[in-house]
């Protein structure tokens, strides 16, 4: 019983001096073990006299409910301390300014986008959609494309080997569109389109907004009117717009559109090359040979129909002179647009 007393004191410093868990548990395996000091003292009671064994028994369950009880808050204290020194050495002052990823924001393409189409609906015009894997009957036959039309060229289309092709405009919407709607109507189809041309100006892919209505005595002086005002809101100013003769094969009369310079205001500088105009888009009268082409009466209907690059307009509507650099991805250039 004194070496009994003694172990329990012994112990007792030890565990107060254990500066770690594993310390500590290897003192607990030691002394209340299967083989530890406790349980060999339990199981030599039976080599006790049977008079002295309660008494001996008695000591030996203080002792170990005594260690057990110095172990049980040593532990404490040790997860206590350990977690207090995870916790220090993971804190964030949160009075310093954040180091996390910015919002993000919409593409300076789709703002124009849907800058566009939200322009076109309040003029009453519908969005129409069509695939951008099409046939040569309504990217090039149904719009009065000659056989002989450059546009039919390998090295300005990209045709696939069973002579169907990716879109290079997104008129052939506006081919779908009259073969299944009821008249009038009045659609814009944006989406993305693809040509064989890639330079500061030009990509392989880009977005064009078309639109085209189709009603009884419609003339070129609507058409302008509705150019002439979506222009002035797109850009929210002022602008002059003139009319420039031109050829595309699915209108006639047909026209390029410019409108005023809009960093110079028409005084003429390097952007505008001094003559005060910036082109925007194509426009004309739909041509009675489309009309035919998808069964409509062009002795009773008429039409009109425009086209323009969104990133052209983006790229005029925000100052920015490489359309590179919309598709690089350089987070430092889009992050000029998350406002706003």
């Amino acid at each position: 019983m004194a070496d009994l007393r003694v172990m329990v004191e012994q112990t007792l410093g030890e565990i107060a001096r254990a500066a770690d868990l594993s310390t500590l548990e290897q003192i607990r395996v030691r002394v209340l073990g299967k083989s530890g000091v406790i349980t060999e003292q339990l199981k030599a009671l039976g080599r006790l006299a049977a008079a002295d064994r309660p008494a001996a028994g008695q000591r030996i369950n203080e002792a170990k409910q005594a260690l057990a009880d110095a172990i049980a808050a040593r532990r404490a204290t040790l997860e206590s301390a350990q977690i207090a020194a995870q916790l220090a050495a993971g804190r964030v002052d949160v009075t310093l300014p954040g180091r996390g990823q910015a919002g993000g924001g919409l593409h300076p393409v789709t703002k124009a986008r849907l800058r566009s189409e939200a322009l076109f609906r309040a003029a009453g015009f519908r969005i129409a959609e069509g695939p951008e894997v099409e046939d040569d009957f309504h990217n090039f036959g149904a719009l009065n494309f000659p056989l002989n039309h450059p546009a039919r060229a390998m090295q300005d289309t990209f045709f696939f080997p069973d002579g169907r092709l990716l879109r290079t405009h997104t008129s052939p919407v506006q081919i779908r569109t009259l073969r299944t709607s009821p008249l009038p109507l009045r659609v814009i189809a944006p989406g993305r389109v693809y040509r064989c041309d890639s330079d500061i100006t030009h990509t392989p892919m880009f977005h064009q907004i078309e639109g085209l209505m189709v009603d009884e005595n419609v003339s070129l002086a609507n058409l302008k009117a509705l150019l002439h005002g979506f222009m002035e809101h797109f850009f929210e100013r002022k602008l002059g717009i003139r009319f420039r003769p031109s050829y595309f094969p699915f209108t006639e009369p047909s026209a390029e559109v410019d409108i005023e310079c809009l960093f110079c205001s028409g005084a003429g500088c390097r952007v505008c090359k001094h003559s005060g105009w910036l082109e925007v888009l194509g426009c004309g009268v739909v041509h009675p040979n489309v009309l035919q082409a998808v069964g409509v009466d062009s002795e009773r209907w008429t039409g009109y129909a425009f086209g323009m690059g969104i990133e052209r307009l983006a790229m005029l509507r925000y100052g920015v002179n490489d359309i590179r650099l919309y598709f690089e991805n350089d987070l430092r250039f889009l992050a000029q647009f998350r406002a706003g």
